[in-house]
């Protein structure tokens, strides 16, 4: 699937808003994932950002072609991503720690994915003449 840098930006940035948001000590204080999210700095966001860059990146990059219809999001199913995740780990875990991260990183991904906006009609796009 070719993503735009838009997406892969708003697949990354949901997911990490889904973690922030997963960190009991913050929910305790009756916080959700979008306020910590506002609250945190630049460089605390960067930390997030680049660790689940590193796991999700390269599973939206290698994941195989798809026809996506205007207003819709581009959906995968766990096979499919688990496939990519497993081609993607290597051999050097563990058995059960390669289930783990397996499951851990299909199930952040899904995340990824759902945060995509819907793709734009390309013909509904207006240019103007002056360009």
């Amino acid at each position: 699937m070719r993503f735009t840098e838009h997406e892969l930006t708003a697949a990354l940035t949901g997911a990490a808003k889904q973690i922030v948001g997963a960190d009991r000590r913050l929910r305790k204080r009756g916080k959700d994932a979008e306020t910590i999210w506002a609250e945190m700095d630049r460089y605390q966001r960067f930390q997030i950002l680049d660790g689940l860059g590193n796991q999700i990146l390269p599973v939206l990059v290698a994941l195989p072609d798809v026809d996506v219809a205007p207003g819709t999001r581009p959906s995968y199913d766990d096979r499919q991503v688990e496939e990519v995740v497993a081609s993607l780990l290597g051999d050097e875990l563990g058995r059960l720690k390669r289930a783990v991260v397996l499951k851990a990183r299909v199930a952040l991904v899904q995340v990824a994915l759902a945060s995509v906006p819907p793709r734009l009609d390309p013909d509904a796009l207006i240019v103007p003449d002056s360009l």
